[in-house]
């Protein structure tokens, strides 16, 4: 318990419940997170504002959009206020104002709290623009790790992160192609429709 207290974390697939209010949801991670009773509501209150969300915090999620329902993620998993802060794909499938939003919420509570952000992304430019240090994963292997800069200037030539990208984890890399193909994205999507 001690360690889930220390925790948030925003999953790549939704983690909230339509036929609740926006309110309703944010409560359940609450108690999930083992918040004090005498707490709650107030750190309902917090987390909702922090994510712009108070005015439509009654509403069933169901009439959210794309962007709120990623900000209400975000809001449950800050509910419990963690020095850990996971984010997973937080903004796959948001248009780029919805994404925009998202990171400058983000990076106003990390100022705010000092909190660890540990974000996973496929987008090389939020990599870029939102990350102190950069590891490249391919196939759960770390390819290359280092600062944004250390990780460009490696490559040298006026590479970008997208080129670094490539390199370590370009297709046909050690035979790997057959991995990670459409085939394992709909049994992933299969396996967590089945879990919800």
């Amino acid at each position: 318990m001690a360690v889930r207290r220390l925790l948030g974390c925003v999953p790549q697939q939704l983690s909230i419940e339509a036929a609740l209010t926006g309110r309703e949801n944010v409560a359940w991670f609450a108690r999930l997170f083992d918040v004090p009773r005498a707490q709650r509501g107030a750190r309902v209150a917090d987390a909702l504002d922090a994510m712009g969300l108070t005015e439509g915090a009654d509403r069933l999620v169901g009439t959210y959009s794309g962007g709120m329902v990623r900000r209400l993620e975000l809001a449950q998993a800050l509910v419990n206020r963690p020095a850990l802060f996971v984010l997973v794909e937080p903004t796959i499938g948001l248009d780029p104002i919805a994404r925009d939003g998202v990171w400058r919420r983000v990076e106003g509570l990390r100022a705010q709290t000092g909190m660890t952000v540990l974000l996973t992304t496929h987008y090389m430019e939020e990599a870029q623009a939102l990350c102190d240090r950069i590891a490249l994963m391919h196939h759960g292997t770390i390819r290359a790790q280092g600062t944004p800069a250390q990780l460009r200037d490696g490559l040298g030539g006026g590479a970008t992160l997208e080129d670094v990208f490539r390199e370590y984890t370009g297709s046909g890399r050690d035979g790997e192609d057959a991995k990670g193909g459409l085939g394992e994205i709909r049994r992933t999507r299969r396996d967590a429709a089945r879990v919800r």
